[in-house]
């Protein structure tokens, strides 16, 4: 009998959770560099932790969180003709993971629990080319479109793109 060979190495596993409220310091250590970059927003640690609800993670085998991605739910607003909506935010991936499938598992994820609270649309802003989202049914959209008050705290001179997906 020959003898056996191992397979050869693949990507390292990851695991797509909602992130816990004891993961505030990693979504800020794992943004940080995004946000010094200008690809992000800068947020605090407090604002991690009174938003981690909002975040699903990708956590590697040894409990690192290497990806994280944001929904926030906003209702409907009959009155401006909006159903309900989320807006997806601090998407992020840390280099070595990038191009590895770990974006599009969040945004994934991320689809999915925005179509469990009946969600009738996302929404985006992006400083970067929006490949990803644009591979996943997303298109550029006017602001105007989105949910009011997110759209009012887009900062023009980021020059951010809104992508949106109707759900």
């Amino acid at each position: 009998m020959p003898p056996r060979v191992a397979p050869p190495p693949g990507p390292t596993p990851f695991t797509v959770r909602p992130a816990r409220p004891g993961d505030a310091v990693a979504l800020a250590a794992l943004s940080g560099p995004f946000a010094r970059s200008g690809a992000l927003r800068e947020r605090s640690r407090s604002q991690y932790a009174a938003q981690v609800g909002d975040f699903l993670v990708a956590e590697a085998p040894d409990g690192s969180l290497e990806g994280c991605l944001g929904l926030s739910l906003h209702a409907a607003d009959p009155a401006a003709g909006r159903s309900a909506a989320g807006v997806l935010y601090n998407f992020c991936v840390v280099a070595h993971r990038q191009g590895g499938g770990m974006g599009a598992r969040l945004l994934h994820a991320a689809v999915a629990r925005a179509r469990s609270h009946s969600l009738r649309a996302l929404f985006t802003a992006t400083t970067g080319s929006g490949r990803l989202f644009l591979r996943h049914g997303f298109a550029p959209a006017c602001p105007n479109l989105a949910p009011t008050a997110w759209a009012r705290s887009l900062d023009p001179r980021r020059d951010a793109r809104v992508l949106a997906r109707a759900l």
